[in-house]
């Protein structure tokens, strides 16, 4: 009985065992997935592309492989061809830049031939192109307004009628900001990333001494009086739209009351899909709440382009769409997760991404493509390999681990699945919501430079800035051009009037030609 009793808690101790054992070996195995995305993340390449017939590793000697001692060298006339087809390239893309002609001419008495003493003539020209650089500078207007009165009446009645010339009202009362300075400031922080204290820094170099706090007030006044106007009528049209896109990501506030310093806030993404007259709007909130996009997004209808984050589920009206970006992006993580040796072999992560890859290239096909046809390629060509994809994905649910990285991937796309087919319903829809992610990405590689906002009332208006200049951009424009025309026309115009507004709109074909980005086409 004894003998019987012992062998049972031998055998009850060596399962016991086994299970702590699989237990340590997956943490093990998940801990060494962890250190290469880790390193993979650190040093290795951020592109997620791929080959589209298989996966290989980067060609480190690609130098030896590419290198054929058969192949001749170019010959002189092939260089010649190479430079002069160069020049005309260059010549293009100056083309619709300001000119400036530097004429250089011998004088009247140097014009005589050395051999016989006769007069010389202009036979031709060279010409050598450079570009100038003109940086900036800062000069005082002074807005002088003749006043003008009657002399007769000055001398005969007791009321003299008093009037002025016409004077363009100021962006900013009872401050030096001009509608350029104003414009050149947020064009600097929030276009190429310069930190106001560098900006008060330039200024002093250029002879002028203002104070950060003061550029500042001219930021958050400019945005929150005349931008808002512009950003509430793109509100107004962006609800309009059927199919939109979301994002969202982080932001240090300083001085949020009742929160401290090193309080996460938000600023969320929401812009327009295909189609004309792109809109991108951004929104200031102190958390990654759910009420924010049900709040925002409380007039619309239709498609939300999201990534898998919850919050926004459950919005009233609104149809979510996945995102396949996020989806192969886990399975590309699961196959950089594996040893070095394993990623060349057909395992599962790689199996699960070309699924992926096969999606994305039927999209690559089909871009050029009307929305109706679109459609019916995607029921014809992807549908079937979304059934197979998720047939897939639960047969291999069981075999893996659920919290690898590749377990992780395959829970994701079950998790996501019904919102990841929606794509398939509207030719218009996108596979992936990449286009909220180019729109956000200037604020975060702008954040890198000026780390946080002071205050809410400056978050708000980096916010309200971030959507005037990134839309302005979508729509082919110079951004400064176009916050120094709003600068210049809204302190004088009827800003109640919305035909008004509209003539102001990033997509209005009454901006000044100067406005737009002058391109090579």
């Amino acid at each position: 009985m004894t003998s019987q009793r012992t062998t049972e808690e031998l055998e009850q101790r060596v399962s016991s065992l086994e299970e702590q054992n699989a237990e340590l070996a997956a943490k093990i195995k998940w801990y060494e997935e962890q250190f290469r995305l880790s390193k993979q993340r650190q040093f290795g390449a951020s592109s997620e592309k791929t080959n589209a017939g298989q996966l290989e590793l980067p060609l480190f000697n690609e130098v030896e492989i590419s290198a054929d001692p058969k192949v001749e060298e170019p010959t002189v006339e092939t260089i010649t061809y190479q430079r002069k087809k160069a020049k005309g390239e260059r010549d293009l893309k100056l083309e619709k830049l300001p000119k400036e002609m530097i004429h250089y001419s011998l004088p009247v008495e140097q014009q005589v031939c050395s051999c016989c003493q006769g007069d010389l003539h202009e036979m031709t020209t060279e010409v050598r192109r450079e570009l100038k650089v003109i940086p900036a500078e800062v000069k005082v207007v002074e807005h002088v307004q003749s006043v003008y009165a009657c002399r007769r009446c000055e001398r005969e009645s007791i009321e003299t009628p008093i009037v002025k010339a016409n004077m363009p009202k100021p962006v900013f009362p009872k401050s030096l900001a001009s509608p350029s300075a104003m414009a050149y400031i947020m064009n600097q922080k929030y276009v190429e990333g310069l930190p106001l204290y560098r900006q008060e820094q330039q200024f002093a170099r250029l002879g002028v001494s203002l104070s950060r706090q003061t550029i500042a007030n001219w930021v958050i006044y400019g945005a929150t009086t005349w931008l808002q106007l512009i950003f509430d009528r793109m509100y107004q049209l962006l609800m309009e739209r059927d199919h939109l896109h979301a994002d969202e990501t982080t932001l240090q506030v300083l001085r949020e009351p009742g929160r401290a310093a090193t309080a996460t806030s938000y600023l969320w993404l929401y812009r327009s899909g295909q189609g004309t007259s792109p809109i991108v709007l951004f929104d200031y909130q102190q958390t990654r709440a759910s009420k924010h996009p049900k709040k925002f997004l409380s007039p619309f209808k239709g498609y939300l382009h999201v990534d898998g984050y919850a919050g926004y589920n459950g919005i009233p009206n609104v149809k979510l769409v996945g995102c396949w970006a996020h989806a192969r992006r886990k399975f590309d993580e699961a196959l950089k997760a594996l040893p070095e040796q394993e990623r060349t072999k057909d395992v599962l992560a790689k199996q699960g991404l070309q699924f992926c890859n096969r999606l994305f290239a039927i999209e690559k096909e089909i871009k050029p493509l009307s929305f109706e046809e679109r459609y019916q390629v995607r029921l014809e060509k992807s549908r079937p390999i979304l059934d197979a994809f998720s047939a897939w994905l639960r047969q291999q649910t069981p075999k893996v681990l659920p919290k690898s990285a590749l377990g992780q991937a395959i829970k994701y796309c079950r998790n996501q699945w019904g919102k990841l087919e929606v794509y398939l319903e509207d030719g218009r829809l996108e596979i992936d919501n990449n286009r909220s992610e180019r729109s956000i990405k200037p604020f975060v590689i702008g954040r890198k430079n000026w780390i946080f906002a002071n205050s809410p009332k400056g978050a708000k208006a980096s916010a309200l800035t971030y959507s005037i200049i990134e839309t302005a951009k979508e729509n082919g424009l110079n951004p400064y051009h176009y916050l120094k025309v709003l600068f210049e026309e809204l302190p004088n115009l009827d800003t109640t009037n919305e035909k008004t507004i509209d003539q102001l709109l990033p997509w209005s074909e009454t901006l000044p030609e100067h406005c737009y980005v002058k391109t090579d086409n």
